[in-house]
């Protein structure tokens, strides 16, 4: 990924988290409490926004150290937000027996974005 859409992926997630964690606060919150999962929703949320943050930290630093690198790390971040908070997200409304193995497989995903990051940043 190059730095220019590192970083609008990182702004357009941000905004995503924001809806979304609003939404689990107000509009969702009745249904989320009686289903017993407020605290799902707030964890797919809480590392959404991490992530969207070392998305944005990869768009900030691809001028100093080697963009290739960092845009695969920031791929690795998102394909982990998307597995990860996208599977805790929807099993706050679905019960699928698919869904469970993808976040741990989202989670990989967040650990390698953080490997290649931290090796792209090695590199100057």
């Amino acid at each position: 990924m190059n730095q220019r859409t590192v970083l609008i992926t990182a702004a357009t997630l941000g905004a995503l988290g924001v809806i979304l964690g609003a939404s689990g606060a107000h509009a969702l919150k009745p249904m989320l409490l009686a289903a017993n999962k407020l605290d799902t929703w707030e964890l797919a949320n809480r590392y959404q926004f991490y992530h969207v943050f070392a998305i944005l930290g990869c768009g900030i630093l691809m001028d100093s150290f080697p963009a290739a690198r960092l845009g695969r790390a920031a791929l690795f971040f998102l394909i982990g937000i998307v597995l990860f908070s996208g599977s805790l997200y929807t099993m706050c409304f679905v019960k699928l027996p698919l869904l469970g193995p993808l976040t741990p497989v989202g989670g990989v995903f967040f650990i390698l974005g953080w490997v290649w990051m931290a090796t792209g940043l090695k590199k100057k």
